[in-house]
């Protein structure tokens, strides 16, 4: 673990040359800072110094913070590139840090400059450590710089919207071009409700009180300057069709089409159309199968699946072999096949709806309470319970709906718990539940960690329907009748999709296998 939770990198090389060095700076300042590493530009700065000016908002610029955000994401630092001093960061600086082949002086001198400039300009405590880093020169040369004519236009009113999920190297190019081409206001729309439904793995998409606070936090970090408007967008246009005050709206090569969109409603409300100006995308050279090229939101959820999204549960109730695995998910997801995988590394496999089964059949510990409670018009004439009646006679009853789970669950239950005894009398160092009503019948104090499978809406419903024979309505609605798949994520400790190929499932079930070994205690491993 590095040993300072955040700091602050003075960069002085020419903008031109940062491209080819950006990823050994970022390398090097990542060994010593964990959290928010604070970026400041001052091309060609010698210290000591007065509080510079930043650099001029031109597209040589642009290529910088396009390579540095890019080298974050593989350094995995959380990285704001300054654009304009400000004297309260969120998470302030712990640590200075100036790479040593643009130190130019003796190491003390430079140290307590460096000291006074971040103090002056940014609000940093004067005492902080200084330190400078061995980072090697890389591509003298880089890109060729843009002519002194060469400059963003600037606008009083700007506006861009998004999913802003995990905020990622491309939010903050894009944000930060935002922050470059407003003088006065930004405002930022966050897209929340329906617009997220048709977005891949949408489950597992940040809260939207959440994505707001980051993305105020970077913004104010960013450029304390401007005024900053956030607004939860439920529509595809929001307050860029209405608002006067907006001049330009910053757009991708993907998302044009939408601000062309915008200007024309803008045209029908009576107000000037807004400059679209356009940004790249910046390309994602780690993506894997079934992941964007472009850095996305998509590919990190995609990354997410298989991981340890929230601590496992610390229950001293509950034995430590073997170490259980509550695995859930609705109707069409998948859960099964995830559970044969899972059987197939080694895994001690409980199927809760078989155990849901044994409980009804004649003798079984509740049938007679069962039959006594809906009746013998829910028998087969053989006497066994006719589970297509009875579900007939709970189905939209939330009442009877629990009359029967009331008897029914805790049976369940019982038996479970004797299968998990059963586990360790085998020598089994992990169990898993197969248990689609896992946290609706409060199974979850049975288990260390809950895994669910997810799927989206449209391909579990198709998926039903090709196995029950049912309506896309019929299916749909029973579906819909279903804890959804946001709530079982809330409560999950590893998610995982079985949207693609069989392939990719068995991956990203052998990936999440693999972290578990590395979570279960030594002698406990299977």
């Amino acid at each position: 673990m590095p040993p300072f939770g955040s700091g602050l990198l003075l960069l002085t090389a020419p903008l031109a040359a940062l491209p080819g060095r950006a990823a050994a700076a970022l390398a090097a300042a990542a060994a010593e800072v964990s959290g928010p590493l604070y970026v400041v530009l001052h091309p060609g700065l010698r210290l000591p110094a007065a509080a510079p000016a930043p650099p001029p908002a031109g597209p040589a610029l642009l290529r910088a913070l396009a390579a540095l955000y890019a080298a974050a994401a593989r350094s995995g630092l959380d990285v704001r590139v300054l654009l304009g001093p400000g004297r309260s960061l969120a998470r302030p600086p712990r640590v200075l840090l100036l790479p040593a082949s643009e130190a130019r002086g003796a190491p003390g001198p430079v140290r307590a400059a460096l000291q006074s400039l971040a103090a002056a300009a940014y609000g940093c405590a004067p005492d902080l450590p200084a330190l400078l880093l061995p980072d090697p020169e890389g591509d003298p040369d880089g890109d060729p710089e843009c002519g002194p004519d060469a400059a963003l236009p600037g606008f009083s009113g700007v506006a861009v919207g998004g999913t802003f999920d995990r905020l990622h190297g491309a939010h903050r190019l894009l944000l930060s071009t935002c922050c470059l081409l407003a003088r006065e206001r930004l405002l930022a729309g966050v897209a929340d409700g329906d617009l997220l439904r048709h977005k891949v793995l949408m489950e597992l998409i940040e809260p939207y009180e959440l994505r707001v606070a980051k993305l105020r936090e970077f913004l104010e970090d960013v450029k304390p300057s401007l005024r900053y408007d956030i607004v939860r967008l439920t529509d595809p246009y929001g307050p860029s069709v209405t608002d006067p005050d907006l001049q330009c709206l910053v757009v991708s090569q993907e998302t044009r089409r939408g601000g062309e969109a915008v200007n024309k409603q803008r045209l029908d409300n009576g107000l000037p159309a807004l400059t679209l100006y356009e940004i790249f995308l910046m390309q994602d050279p780690d993506h894997s199968e079934n992941e964007e090229e472009k850095i996305s939101s998509s590919s990190l959820r995609h990354r997410l699946l298989g991981t340890l999204l929230q601590p496992p549960r610390q229950d001293p109730a509950l034995p430590s072999r073997p170490y259980v695995i509550g695995l859930t998910g609705g109707t069409g997801s998948g859960k099964t096949s995830i559970a044969r995988l899972l059987g197939g590394l080694g895994a001690f496999v409980i199927d809760a709806d078989k155990l849901g089964h044994a409980v009804y059949v004649p003798g079984g510990p509740a049938y007679k309470q069962v039959v006594a409670t809906f009746g013998a018009e829910i028998l087969h004439e053989d006497g066994t319970i006719n589970r297509e009646v009875l579900g007939a006679k709970v189905f939209g009853n939330q009442e009877q709906l629990k009359s029967l789970t009331d008897i029914v669950w805790p049976e369940i239950a019982r038996l479970v718990k004797e299968q998990i005894r059963e586990a360790g009398a085998q020598g089994k160092a992990v169990c898993v539940l197969d248990a689609a009503v896992l946290l609706e019948a409060g199974w979850q104090d049975m288990v260390h960690e809950v895994w669910t499978a997810v799927i989206p809406e449209d391909e579990a419903v198709r998926r039903v329907q090709a196995r029950d024979g049912l309506s896309a309505e019929a299916a749909r609605n029973r579906l819909r009748s279903q804890m959804s798949s946001r709530q079982r994520v809330q409560q999950a400790q590893v998610v995982l999709c079985t949207l693609w190929e069989p392939e990719v499932t068995r991956r990203q079930v052998e990936k999440a296998w693999e972290l578990l070994q590395q979570r279960l205690p030594r002698a406990d491993r299977s």
